[in-house]
């Protein structure tokens, strides 16, 4: 079984920590003969919740998704530690953001999907063997998870939700417009940091030019250097007595 790995790490520059799902929701990784037991998996609720505490409220999480989905009660579980989560959470789609990942997604203060992404929302499934009752059983839960997915997609979808209902049904793939106007993302794209302009540039090199060419300032400037790097007896003995004599100059 291939391993589920959501790696984090903090950003140098800035308060902002990044998280990125990479891969399907599971609650397991793989399996470990010597343990006879399954590893921890890198996506699922409980290793998101360690990567959550190591974050100090009030500062932001960028989580970058490209996923495929997975298990609905993981990404239930996920969602629902981002919205209790005092951060400012900005989540980002990378690549795919489709079936459970979408709804994680939802947890986010800021829903971001970059260009040319896509995400897919559908009707939840399950795989299961038994008898015709355990078989109703099972449709039975299947209608109750169905039912809290859907009202969680309405917390912030701007369509009805019969419509919702209707793309669910028919496992509607959504572009970034698509998403945007449903009411399902805020933005669409992120954006770059403005570089600084050419006569911004320009003006900040004129001024560094005048200190250069400015005698007062760049004895100063000088002086107050030898101070901190020179040996304390020197300082006094030997530079100061050569800038006193430079200011007497000056003075005549």
């Amino acid at each position: 079984m291939k391993r589920k790995e959501m790696h984090y790490c903090q950003q140098v520059d800035g308060n902002v920590h990044k998280i990125f799902l990479y891969d399907d929701i599971s609650k397991y990784g793989e399996w470990n003969w010597e343990t006879w037991d399954y590893d921890e998996s890198e996506t699922s609720a409980a290793h998101f919740q360690k990567l959550l505490e190591a974050v100090p409220d009030g500062e932001e999480i960028e989580l970058h998704i490209n996923s495929y989905g997975g298990s609905v009660s993981e990404g239930t579980a996920i969602y629902n530690l981002l919205q209790e989560s005092k951060a400012h959470k900005v989540g980002i789609v990378d690549g795919v953001c489709h079936s459970i990942a979408f709804t994680i997604l939802q947890g986010c203060d800021e829903r971001i999907m970059g260009y040319g992404t896509s995400a897919i929302i559908h009707n939840m499934w399950a795989s299961v063997t038994g008898n015709a009752k355990q078989l109703r059983e099972e449709a039975d839960k299947l209608d109750v998870c169905m039912e809290s997915c859907v009202q969680l997609m309405m917390r912030r979808a701007t369509i009805d939700e019969a419509e919702l209902r209707a793309m669910m049904d028919a496992e509607t793939v959504l572009t970034p417009q698509k998403a945007l106007e449903c009411g399902l993302i805020d933005k669409i794209g992120v954006e770059q940091k403005e570089e600084p302009r050419t006569e911004q540039l320009l003006a900040e090199n004129e001024q560094l030019i005048k200190q250069l060419n400015n005698r007062t300032f760049l004895d100063a400037e000088v002086k107050k250097f030898m101070r901190a790097v020179a040996p304390a007896q020197k300082q006094k003995s030997g530079f100061d007595a050569f800038f006193q004599k430079g200011e007497k100059n000056e003075h005549r």
